[in-house]
C-alpha cells in the first residue's frame, strides 16, 4: 500500500512540475502528462533527463551569455562601423518588417561584403572544405554534430593532423550525442598529434547528462578567419551516399569568404569557451578582408544561450513577407503553431507554396510526427513534394527573390527551441536564383503528395501519426 501511495505522490508531484515548467507549450505539456500517465516512473526518469527546460534552459542561457558578452566586447565591433550600418540595408528590400527583426536580432549584423558559393552535395562539399583546409596558415577551427570514424571521418582527421604538424592550430568540437559511436582511438590520435578536441557534452555521459536535451547541431568550418563553411553536411560516409538504406543524400552547404565569416567565427568561440572553458583572444582569428564582392550576408546562431529563438524568428518572419513564392526543403517538419499559421496565411493570400520532404526517412517516428502537419496545410493549398531519389537532408527556404536561408536548422520544434543551430541568410540574387534552380531540379526527382491520395491512408497509419504527434515535442 505505502508503494502506491508514493507512486501516486510522485505522479501529482510531476505532474505539478510538468504544469509549471512547460506552461509556454502546452503541446509540450499534453506530451509529458502522456507519457507520465502511461508510464509514471519511466515517465519522472525521463522529463528528469530530457526536460526541465524551465532550469537547465535558464542556467545554460546565463553561461552562455556570460562568455558571448566577453567575445562581443573584444571583436563584435573590431570591423569598421560601415558594418553596422550597412545592417540598416534592410531598406534595400522594402520590407521593413521582415528587415527591422532580422536588424535587431543580437548580435548577428547583415554584413556588406561577402561572397557565397553554393554547394550541392557532400562530394562537392568535401572537397571545397579539404582545400580550404590544405591551404591554411593559422587556424583550423572544426565543429560538427556528427564525426564519424569512417572513411570520410579518416579522410578529414588525415588532413587535419598534417597541418597540426605544420604549425597550424587546429581546434575540433564534436557533439556527444551526434557523435557517440566515435571511438577513443580517433580522439586520441587528434590529441597525440597535437589537435585540441573537445566534445559538447562527453559522449560516455551524454546520455545521462540533464543537458543532453540541448544538442549542438552546428556544422562549422572557418580557416584563417577568412574562410567559412555552413550547412547540413557532417562528417560521415552517408553524406557521401554510402548508407545501403538511404541511398543518394542530397545536402546543401555553402562556403563563405567575407564579413560573414567573422561570424561564423564568434559563434565557434562561444562554443569553444562553452566546452573548453579557453577565451580565444588571438586577433589572427580576425584578418583583414580584400573580399570586393558586395553580397549581403546575415549569420544567426540560436540555441538555449540565447534570449531570442533568433532562427525560428526569421523563418516566420520570412515566411510572412513572402508575395510570390515560398519553396522549402526539409528533413524534418514538425513545425510549431507559428510557423503552421504562417505557412497556412501565405498559401491562403495566394503565395505558391512548396515544401519538399524525404520519401525515405532516417527516422520513422519523426516521419510519421512530420506526416500528422500535413494534412491541414494541404487543405489550405500547401504543396508538398516526397523526394525519390534518396534521402533529402537539405534545409533550405527561399523567399521571393526576396531572402534565402541555409544552414543547420531544420523546420521542427527541437531546432527552433532546444539545439544549437546556426544558419545563414543571403539577400542577394545571384545566390537566391541558384538555390531555386537547386529546388527545381530536386522537384523533378520528387512526386507530389496529393490531398486525395493523401486522406485515403489506413486507419493504422492515421493511429501511428497521432502517437508520433503527440510525442514530438520530446524528439
Amino acid at each position: 500500500m505505502l508503494w502506491v501511495i508514493i507512486l501516486l505522490l510522485l505522479f501529482i508531484f510531476q505532474t505539478a512540475t510538468i504544469l509549471i515548467g512547460e506552461y509556454k507549450r502546452p503541446a509540450k505539456t499534453v506530451a509529458w502528462l502522456l507519457v507520465l500517465f502511461i508510464f509514471p516512473i519511466i515517465g519522472f526518469i525521463m522529463y528528469y533527463f530530457l526536460a526541465k527546460e524551465y532550469t537547465q534552459r535558464k542556467m545554460v542561457r546565463r553561461k552562455g551569455r556570460r562568455k558571448m558578452d566577453e567575445i562581443k566586447h573584444q571583436w563584435m565591433y573590431k570591423e569598421s562601423a560601415a558594418i553596422a550600418n550597412n545592417a540598416a540595408s534592410y531598406q534595400l528590400f522594402n520590407e521593413p518588417r521582415l528587415g527591422g527583426l532580422l536588424h535587431n536580432i543580437p548580435g548577428s549584423p547583415i554584413t556588406p561584403k561577402n561572397r557565397v558559393e553554393v554547394l550541392t552535395n557532400g562530394e562537392v562539399t568535401y572537397e571545397a572544405m579539404l582545400k580550404a583546409i590544405e591551404q591554411a596558415k593559422s587556424h583550423i577551427h572544426f565543429e560538427f554534430y556528427t564525426i564519424r570514424h569512417d572513411e570520410t571521418g579518416v579522410r578529414f582527421q588525415e588532413v587535419l593532423i598534417r597541418k597540426a604538424r605544420e604549425g597550424v592550430k587546429v581546434r575540433v568540437i564534436y557533439d556527444g550525442v551526434g557523435s557517440y559511436t566515435l571511438s577513443t582511438a580517433y580522439i586520441n590520435k587528434f590529441k597525440q598529434a597535437g589537435v585540441e578536441v573537445h566534445p559538447f557534452l562527453r559522449p560516455l555521459i551524454a546520455f545521462f547528462d540533464k543537458r543532453m536535451n540541448y544538442r549542438n547541431h552546428r556544422k562549422i568550418i572557418v580557416v584563417d578567419g577568412l574562410v567559412g563553411f555552413v550547412g547540413g553536411i557532417n562528417i560521415a560516409d552517408e553524406y557521401l551516399g554510402k548508407d545501403p538504406k538511404l541511398g543518394f543524400w542530397r545536402d546543401t552547404h555553402l562556403m563563405l569568404h567575407g564579413d560573414s565569416v567573422y561570424y561564423l567565427q564568434m559563434t565557434f568561440m562561444t562554443d569553444w569557451m562553452f566546452v573548453s572553458g579557453e577565451r580565444l583572444s588571438d586577433e589572427s582569428l580576425f584578418p583583414e578582408h580584400n573580399e570586393p564582392q558586395a553580397s549581403l550576408v546575415q549569420v544567426i546562431s540560436s540555441g538555449p544561450d540565447a534570449y531570442w529563438d533568433a532562427i525560428q524568428e526569421m523563418f516566420f518572419a520570412g515566411i510572412m513577407a513572402a508575395k510570390k513564392r515560398i519553396y522549402m526543403t526539409t528533413p524534418y517538419f514538425i513545425p510549431d503553431p507559428s510557423i503552421t499559421m504562417a505557412l497556412k496565411t501565405a498559401v491562403i493570400s495566394g503565395v505558391d507554396v512548396r515544401i519538399i520532404l524525404p520519401y525515405k526517412s532516417d527516422s520513422k517516428i519523426v516521419q510519421y510526427a512530420s506526416r500528422s502537419y500535413l494534412l491541414e496545410l494541404m487543405q489550405a493549398g500547401v504543396q508538398f513534394y516526397l523526394y525519390r531519389k534518396g534521402f533529402m537532408h537539405a534545409k533550405v527556404m527561399i523567399v521571393d527573390h526576396l531572402m534565402a536561408t541555409v544552414g543547420t536548422a531544420n523546420v521542427d520544434m527541437r531546432s527552433f527551441f532546444s539545439n544549437f543551430e546556426l544558419n545563414a541568410v543571403m539577400f542577394n540574387k545571384d545566390e537566391i536564383v541558384r538555390l531555386e534552380a537547386d529546388f527545381l531540379m530536386d522537384l523533378k526527382d520528387s512526386v507530389e503528395l496529393k490531398l486525395a491520395q493523401f486522406e485515403m491512408r489506413s486507419q493504422m497509419e492515421k493511429g501511428k501519426e497521432v502517437i508520433a504527434r503527440l510525442l514530438s515535442p520530446l524528439f
